[in-house]
């Protein structure tokens, strides 16, 4: 369930696919994304549905697959047809590190974009453009979209400005993470061109995965992106609809996150900071549905890469912050 493939497993040192256990670590593909984390919501409601009567309150869990291919089938599919799902708060427990708490992500902008000339022999660059060149120009006038600038409340961007959770950024994502968590990002993830050296290609497409932060619409984004299409008219762009979403985001000071903190800070001794996410999740659709939404999950030591690994003390921190901020948020006794 949400789980990358492991490709070529020759940069593995163990068997990916082994669930081997050493050096206080889980190892193998999908064990941080998402496998932990579905097993301590499991384990967390289950503690909790053996003490439902102690609370004010009811407490769902949902565990769907479709979180990688747009939701369709899945967590968007329960929300949109059935609101029993819905609920006051949603809390998640995707990869994010323990000593952080995401109240937001970036929404994702998914485009294909094709390139068509006529094609030459490699040699006639008289009678025809390169379809390769023009897609090489137009990925280097996309680039403009990262200066893009969101339009944030002051509160929120000071909040983000602050050493500490810059700090935290950097440690959970990696460094540089700060600076670009409130930024629009673009990558190409794939180049199609050409069927031989020595020829002049008629057509190209590439891809495009735009992440907007809080603040940016998608709408916002586009016009920008069309509007660089249109110095190029031998070129086309489709969105992909089904993994193409706008930013979602919660209150970063929202009382759940202080019951998360608290809890969280009295199982590990480590008090976690509010951050936006850079990935998506499928806590945007519950925030779609104004419904806040939380994620306090294990570190993602190599996600989607080889060697990938879960640390067993964070799993098991997780699974009691969890269920120790469903028994707060939900009137429990104190314990």
């Amino acid at each position: 369930m949400d789980v990358f493939p492991v490709g070529a497993a020759d940069g593995w040192t163990r068997d990916p696919w082994s669930g081997d256990i050493a050096d206080g670590h889980m190892h193998g593909r999908g064990v941080t994304d998402m496998k932990a984390g579905t097993a301590a919501s499991i384990i967390a409601y289950t503690y909790l549905h053996e003490r439902r009567q102690a609370l004010n309150g009811s407490l769902g869990l949902t565990a769907v697959s479709d979180e990688e291919t747009g939701g369709c089938w899945g967590s968007r599919w329960l929300l949109q047809n059935d609101t029993r799902w819905h609920g006051d708060c949603m809390i998640n427990a995707e990869p994010g590190g323990i000593s952080t708490i995401r109240f937001a992500e970036k929404g994702t902008l998914r485009l294909t974009f094709t390139v068509k000339t006529a094609g030459a022999h490699g040699a006639y660059l008289h009678k025809s453009e390169s379809a390769s060149r023009i897609a090489a120009s137009l990925i280097c006038e996309l680039a403009a979209i990262e200066d893009m600038s969101p339009k944030l409340p002051p509160e929120l961007v000071n909040y983000l400005a602050q050493p500490d959770v810059c700090a935290a950024a950097d440690a959970a994502m990696g460094p540089g993470a700060a600076a670009i968590i409130a930024r629009p990002t673009l990558n190409i993830g794939t180049i199609h061109a050409g069927l031989k050296v020595n020829m002049i290609p008629d057509s190209c497409a590439f891809e495009a995965d735009i992440r907007i932060p809080m603040g940016l619409s998608t709408q916002d984004v586009m016009d920008k992106v069309l509007a660089l299409c249109a110095r190029h008219p031998q070129v086309s762009v489709a969105v992909q609809e089904a993994a193409s979403n706008p930013s979602a985001s919660s209150a970063h000071d929202h009382p759940m996150v202080g019951i998360l903190a608290r809890n969280a800070q009295s199982v590990t001794g480590v008090r976690p900071l509010a951050l936006p996410s850079l990935g998506a999740t499928d806590c945007k659709f519950w925030r779609y549905q104004h419904i806040p939404a939380f994620i306090f999950g294990p570190t993602p030591k190599n996600m989607a890469a080889p060697n990938e690994s879960v640390d067993i003390g964070e799993f098991l921190a997780v699974i009691k912050t969890h269920a120790l901020a469903a028994w707060e948020f939900l009137g429990g006794d104190p314990v």
